[in-house]
């Protein structure tokens, strides 16, 4: 339902269930800490980016003081410092992030007002990140982790917890935010969004954001959602909105959108001029600071005069100390900033199913085989089920993968068997899909998501390069591990839109695993640890192998499970090495018959076994790459600039790759015949550099 703004008939007496005097010195907290950024760390250049929160902090304080849940989780963006000094942050942590120095929310890794706040007894504040829209969506994946634990697990810890994220008026229109509002109305979540509208992005007026500039207003009669509006700088309007909002969505379980009015009083940034604002408009949004208005509301009414004085000077010495403090950390060891972008033994604070004391069964690399041969569709589709079976954490969605059971078949029946809520369809939404799997993934939950084809993953790269580097930006507070599952590569014929590989732009994205298995027994064992893991796993399949009879292969048991980084020797001999993965790789083995050649599989590119490749090419003395990919910037270039660094003076041939040429995939069967790498084609290419 829709609800508009509540208005006062009068001037009531400030709430007594709100810590005033706490706000109060937030508030001024808050406000040294600006003050001191402007007037001195940024001119002595021991702060690079600053953003001030002066008018959009009383509202922001407020917000967290209602979020009491030890579930509840709050996401926002740069101008959201006074939520996280109301949530506990130190402020020494708070300044000293922004100065980049040791500790802190990122150790220095990440600009000051990318904040994070792992809370294990309290509200958390969810990894920000820098893209203006794309707190969205992770934040309802959280709101829809709260919703399971609390209905499905059966946690009463999770019923009453919320999600919340908040957002300026330029960023509803980004994708992000309908994506979210999708998914929250849709699935009914727990989740409030905070909406600070304060009439501008940097310099682009609200109204070229959203028809009229007003959000609450154009939102009206959206279904599913409660819609408040109103003045986040009167005290009382402020504090009655905000309890109220939070309170719905504590009770009712649905989503609320509160939009609260606030000036900007300084520049989008410290860089900022306002020189597209007029000096009237100036005037009248400082005529509108929430400040002296909380000085109004509460003197003498709460407070003495003496007393507000008292907490002016307590908050401008707790700033001090903070600045102390911040300036006398270090800064981290630069030989420590490669550390942290994989899992290497030191558990994260928050983020996936091992810091809350998962330990997997034990697994087997030996396939305990049954004889009978099965297809990658069936493997995939047969491991996920066992997953499911055994980890009430792992849950599946996508678009079409529920009672159609995925456009290629591999999730068919598992909703029938698990339920709507662990096997589920989403809105077409791919900036939705993955971000709501971070989103869940933050919460505890194993994530699997589907993107149909590789090709439909451009929309969620935002979110694919955030969920990667989780880890590293946080310093090991956070991660993220989900199981992003892409088709891919063609089959039969081809096409720009579903054929494309491209596997090389996930390798490129830091913090991701990739595996590219070529067989069913292989799919089986890569799929298992990518589910037991504890990082993100790009996980793609090939359209042309799923249903492939190369790759078919007995099912290896409930237990199988391949480490990445570790390559398989489909063929040995001694003349030539042959690296490939995928669908190249029954070609490669075809190409190669009654030659002497090792033809490695590779299984993962992400970590890639160079120890295998350079091993057996300093034996064969000759190396060729084959990838169904484009030649120019693909995953086969790294092979080879690898080879020439350290097995050079081992080689008899130069380093030579077969690839596609720079076109996408071409349709006609004919045309795709000619542009992928055939049996043919490779073995005139292994003839040539025998006789080099």
């Amino acid at each position: 339902m829709a609800q508009a703004a509540l208005k006062p008939d009068r001037r009531n007496a400030p709430d007594e269930n709100i810590d005033w005097k706490r706000v109060v010195h937030l508030l001024l907290l808050s406000r040294g800490l600006d003050e001191m950024e402007e007037k001195r760390l940024v001119p002595e250049k021991k702060i690079l980016y600053q953003f001030s929160a002066r008018g959009h902090d009383m509202a922001q304080i407020l917000l967290g003081l209602n979020l009491t849940e030890k579930h509840d989780a709050a996401c926002g963006y740069y101008r959201s410092r006074p939520l996280l000094l109301a949530l506990g942050v130190d402020p020494a942590d708070a300044l000293g992030s922004a100065m980049a120095r040791s500790g802190g929310y990122s150790d220095g890794r990440d600009i000051g007002v990318v904040f994070n706040y792992p809370n294990l007894n309290g509200a958390s504040a969810l990894p920000m990140c820098g893209g203006v829209g794309s707190q969205y969506t992770p934040t309802a994946g959280w709101a829809q982790a709260i919703s399971y634990f609390s209905k499905h697990l059966k946690n009463k810890d999770y019923d009453r917890a919320i999600a919340v994220v908040l957002g300026g008026d330029a960023s509803v229109a980004s994708n992000g935010f309908w994506s979210a509002l999708t998914a929250a109305t849709t699935q009914r979540l727990p989740m409030l969004f905070y909406i600070e509208d304060n009439g501008f992005g940097i310099s682009v007026p609200s109204t070229l954001q959203t028809p009229d500039g007003n959000i609450a207003a154009n939102l009206a009669a959206w279904k599913n959602l409660t819609v408040l509006d109103g003045d986040g700088c009167d005290p009382e309007e402020a504090a009655r909105l905000t309890k109220g909002a939070v309170a719905l969505v504590r009770e009712e379980r649905m989503p609320v959108l509160l939009r609260l009015r606030v000036p900007r009083l300084e520049g989008h940034s410290f860089q900022d001029t306002q020189a597209y604002k007029s000096e009237a408009l100036i005037r009248s949004e400082w005529a509108r600071d929430p400040l002296p208005r909380l000085r109004d509301y509460l003197v003498p009414a709460v407070l003495g005069e003496e007393e507000w004085q008292e907490a002016v000077s307590s908050a401008r010495t707790a700033a001090e100390r903070a600045r102390i403090e911040a300036e006398s950390r270090p800064i981290a060891d630069p030989e420590t900033v490669t550390s942290n972008v994989f899992f290497e033994g030191p558990m994260q604070t928050m983020g996936g199913q091992y810091p809350t004391g998962y330990r997997p069964p034990e697994p087997t690399e030996t396939a305990a085989s049954d004889g009978q041969r099965i297809n990658m569709v069936t493997a995939i589709r047969r491991t996920l089920d066992h997953e499911m079976s055994i980890n009430e954490r792992v849950v599946l969605f996508g678009e079409d993968i529920g009672p159609k059971g995925g456009v290629h078949a591999v999730t068919l029946g598992l909703q029938e068997k698990y339920g709507a809520t662990r096997v589920f369809d989403t809105s077409l939404s791919e900036e939705g899909i993955v971000g709501r799997a971070v989103g869940m993934a933050l919460a505890g939950l194993v994530p699997v998501p589907e993107i149909q084809f590789r090709k439909y993953a451009e929309p969620a790269i935002e979110q694919i390069n955030d969920c990667g580097t989780i880890r590293w930006r946080t310093n090991n507070r956070f991660a993220a591990p989900i199981v992003l599952r892409m088709p891919g590569g063609f089959f039969k014929c081809g096409d720009p839109w579903h054929s494309q590989t491209n596997e090389v732009a996930f390798v490129h994205q830091p913090g991701w695993k990739v595996a590219v298995p070529s067989n069913a027994e292989d799919a089986v064992g890569l799929l298992r640890t990518s589910l037991r893991g504890n990082d993100p796993v790009i996980f793609f399949e090939h359209r042309a192998m799923l249903d492939h009879p190369w790759a078919r292969r007995p099912y290896p048991g409930d237990a199988f499970a391949l480490p990445f980084g570790k390559a398989k020797f489909v063929r040995q001999g001694n003349d030539i090495t042959i690296v490939t993965w995928g669908a190249m790789v029954p070609r490669c083995e075809e190409a190669v018959d009654g030659i002497s050649a090792d033809v490695i599989d590779l299984r993962t590119l992400m970590p890639w076994d160079r120890d295998a490749v350079l091993s057996s090419v300093r034996r064969t003395r000759r190396c060729l790459i084959v990838h169904e990919d484009l030649g120019t910037g693909g995953f086969g270039a790294e092979i080879a600039a690898a080879v020439a660094d350290k097995a050079f003076i081992d080689l008899d041939a130069p380093v030579s790759r077969l690839t596609m040429p720079d076109i996408p995939s071409p349709h006609n069967p004919v045309l795709l015949d000619w542009a992928v790498p055939s049996a043919e084609r490779i073995r005139r290419k292994i003839t040539d550099l025998l006789e080099y």
